[in-house]
């Protein structure tokens, strides 16, 4: 069984001139390497294509893929992640990871919001800041954290994210439009604890990998879990990993991040990050579809390995979640030998 990977890789676009914090979200060879090598470990072949404009070629020349292993973030637009997903549904080749949809609204946090506290999953108030007349929308008290809508790995996010009062809020908010020509997530601070939860799965299918509770350490940026903070983690911050049911909490956590998993419709595997409010009640913060795959360092691939599994038997967790749910839809047909080498 032949699977593609598709990637954005950092070295590529510094090599044309983008800068650090263009590509904060982008893989490192370390990464794609590591996918390689796990896919090859379960019986698979790989092929490596690289970004969506290199899909594009690709598929262009001809090529085919009985199956792509999707982690492109994509570069221009505020639906970027959605991209290749995009294009792999016109031509009909199935894939690893959620929807065109899916990645598209969850990019944009306030969307995910949206959708989530519909749904009944417990998630703070906020507002999206276009321009200074969204803030007549804006109907809670400071203190406020703020942060660009549609970024990862903490883009944007320092402690300057922490606003004090009304007054600071319009400068700060401006100031993210203008570095990151998005919109601006409004929320209130939430002083509680916080947790990321590893999901693999889709739907009903869904299930908890493990509970990884974020404690900032002396060094750290002070209040939040800043880009910062993640790219230093080993000197600022602290990993705890809770184990399922090990308490009232660490179950309530983990069923907001289901709910939230599913209401959203993520595929496969990735993250959903909670915070406690300042009454210890979980709130949903955001969900990572795509989330980080590097070895021994993104956050997903950290807390697998303290619930146990080794970063092989996580990718592998992952192909038999996306080849399951692909196979019960029709999208994939599998013959006698690639049965045998999928399980």
């Amino acid at each position: 069984m032949l699977i593609g990977l598709t990637y954005d890789l950092r070295s590529d676009y510094l090599a044309e001139g983008y800068s650090l914090e263009d590509t904060a979200e982008f893989d490192r060879e370390e990464t794609i390497a590591g996918i390689e090598n796990a896919l090859h470990a379960l019986g698979f072949d790989t092929d490596r294509i690289g970004s969506a404009r290199a899909l594009v070629h690709r598929i262009e020349r001809g090529d085919h893929w009985d199956l792509v292993f999707n982690i492109c973030e994509g570069m221009n637009g505020i639906a970027r992640e959605a991209q290749v997903p995009a294009i792999l549904d016109l031509y009909g080749i199935p894939y690893v990871f959620s929807s065109p949809l899916t990645l598209a609204m969850t990019l944009h946090k306030g969307m995910a919001k949206h959708v989530v506290r519909d749904a009944g999953v417990p998630t703070s108030d906020f507002c999206v800041f276009e321009s200074p007349r969204d803030l007549e929308n804006l109907h809670f008290d400071a203190p406020y954290f703020v942060k660009p809508a549609a970024e990862g790995t903490g883009k944007g996010c320092s402690g300057k994210s922490i606003v004090r009062s009304r007054g600071e809020l319009e400068a700060v908010c401006a100031e993210l439009l203008n570095r990151f020509h998005e919109p601006v997530l409004i929320e209130p601070y939430l002083s509680g604890r916080e947790f990321t939860v590893g999901i693999t799965g889709s739907g009903a299918e869904a299930r908890v990998v493990g509970t990884m509770e974020i404690i900032l350490g002396a060094k750290a940026e002070k209040g939040v879990y800043s880009f910062a903070n993640k790219d230093d983690y080993e000197d600022r911050v602290t990993y705890e990993y809770r184990p399922p049911h090990s308490s009232p909490l660490v179950e309530q956590v983990e069923e907001v991040a289901l709910s939230a998993w599913r209401a959203l419709d993520c595929c496969d595997g990735g993250r959903v990050d909670i915070r406690c409010d300042e009454k210890g009640a979980p709130q949903f913060l955001e969900v990572n579809p795509l989330a980080g795959l590097r070895p021994e360092h993104s956050d997903l691939c950290i807390l697998a390995g303290m619930a146990g599994l080794t970063y092989g038997e996580l990718i592998g967790r992952i192909m038999d979640a996306a080849i399951s749910r692909l196979t019960a839809e029709g999208r994939l047909t599998l013959h006698p030998v690639q049965m045998a080498a999928a399980i």
